[in-house]
């Protein structure tokens, strides 16, 4: 069966797995199964597309995965075994996105996803993002099943909806979302670990480049990453600079900073501030490198950012300086400690403080994050995934305590042993 409106081709409604004349909602998981080109929306930066690398792995098997991504999220995406094929566009429905002069990237963007003839289309959002817009990309681009979730009736746009029930009805960790997205579809995974491989020759610059630091391989050292692109999610410099200090005078613990070029100055700043010896390669690291670097690290001291989520795909343990922006995205699979302080404006989803006091970062102490390090480096168990982010929602604030000495213990070694 097929209908067509004037001037447009036919639409094959039993290729697609849709009954036109009884209504019913059709049961498409055996289409799915067959499917064999998919193309992944994840229009969001390095984060969100490695909170979504356990959803494309349920995704992937014998099927051919292409990632239509931004430009930061294909810089990690390169990473992911799992995406056979990256491909950019910068969507007007996105906050980043330059004000547009005409839709002539948009329609260039149906006929390139028309080009790819692909199967099946998933759409990955938050659930404040809306899906529809592309929704309609992939509709126009005759793309044969599209899912997403979504809270309004999609009607045609989407084959498989699945009704959103955040935050209405509570909410998951990100990771957690997309892996039901997928389940909705028949597509289940075991191994629910975020997946990044680092390169080989990008380990080995970074191992040249820390001999290079001459940092001493038998003390403990931790990175610290203290941008973030959203002046709402930085940890005060200050407060960064008594962590550091501490970490060097009291824990014997060296310190390496990271950062973008544009970085430097809040970095040296810190550094300055410390009045002790510290160690930077602040924008010396491209990606893949900071993956190595973070891989081969004992600890990450970062804010609610990309590299915290980076850290998680290699197995490095996380203090993550929370600001209560967002509840969903905590350091998924490893161990952690997530800090804030609990503020009646939380979970804003705003890039600035809209009270204008930053409350819920500026009142976590250094003494909280110096502890949080120790317990972490000591090998201290610790929440993972879904429960850092159940401790947010629950806990007034997440502190933590340590008894006794807070000198760190050195990590089991790796197979990069000689730095870890």
């Amino acid at each position: 069966m097929s209908l067509q409106e004037p001037g447009l081709p036919a639409i094959d409604l039993q290729k697609l797995g849709l009954q036109a004349l009884n209504g019913q909602e059709p049961n498409l998981t055996d289409q799915w199964q067959q499917a064999k080109k998919i193309l992944c929306i994840r229009l969001d930066a390095i984060g969100d597309v490695l909170m979504t690398t356990p959803a494309i792995k349920a995704l992937s098997g014998d099927r051919h995965i292409t990632l239509l991504t931004s430009r930061s999220g294909a810089e990690v995406a390169a990473l992911v075994p799992e995406i056979d094929e990256v491909m950019t566009y910068d969507p007007p429905w996105m906050k980043a996105t330059s004000p547009r002069l005409n839709s002539r990237p948009e329609l260039a963007m149906v006929e390139t996803l028309r080009e790819g003839n692909f199967d099946a289309a998933v759409i990955f959002t938050v659930f404040s993002q809306n899906p529809l817009p592309s929704a309609l990309l992939c509709y126009l681009a005759d793309i044969p099943l599209r899912l997403a979730h979504c809270h309004e009736n999609p009607y045609q746009l989407l084959t498989n909806w699945v009704l959103d029930p955040e935050p209405s009805s509570g909410i998951r960790h990100e990771v957690r979302r997309q892996l039901d997205l997928v389940a909705s579809a028949g597509f289940h995974i075991t191994d629910e670990r975020l997946s990044l491989q680092v390169p080989e020759s990008a380990d080995q610059r970074v191992l040249d480049r820390l001999v290079r630091l001459e940092l001493d391989r038998e003390q403990p050292w931790v990175v610290i990453h203290p941008g973030a692109t959203a002046l709402s999610r930085r940890y005060p410099a200050e407060g960064f600079a008594a962590v550091a200090r501490r970490l060097v005078l009291d824990a014997n613990c060296q310190v390496v900073f990271t950062g973008t070029e544009p970085e430097r100055s809040l970095v040296e700043s810190i550094q300055a501030a410390m009045a002790t010896e510290s160690f930077s390669l602040v924008g010396a690291l491209d990606l893949a490198e900071m993956a190595a670097l973070l891989a081969i690290a004992p600890l990450l001291i970062a804010n609610n950012t990309g590299p915290a989520h980076l850290a998680a795909a290699v197995g490095t343990p996380v203090v993550d300086l929370y600001a209560l922006t967002n509840p969903q995205h905590t350091p998924w699979g490893v161990p952690n400690r997530v800090l804030f302080h609990d503020v009646p404006c939380k979970f804003c989803y705003k890039s600035l403080c809209p009270e204008g006091h930053h409350h819920c970062l500026q009142l976590v102490t250094p003494d909280e994050v110096f502890r949080a390090a120790c317990e972490l480096l000591a090998g201290s168990p610790s929440t993972i995934g879904q429960d850092s982010m159940t401790a947010i929602l629950t806990q007034p604030a997440l502190t933590v305590s340590l008894d006794g000495d807070c000198q760190p213990a050195t990590r089991v070694p790796t197979a990069r042993e000689i730095w870890r």
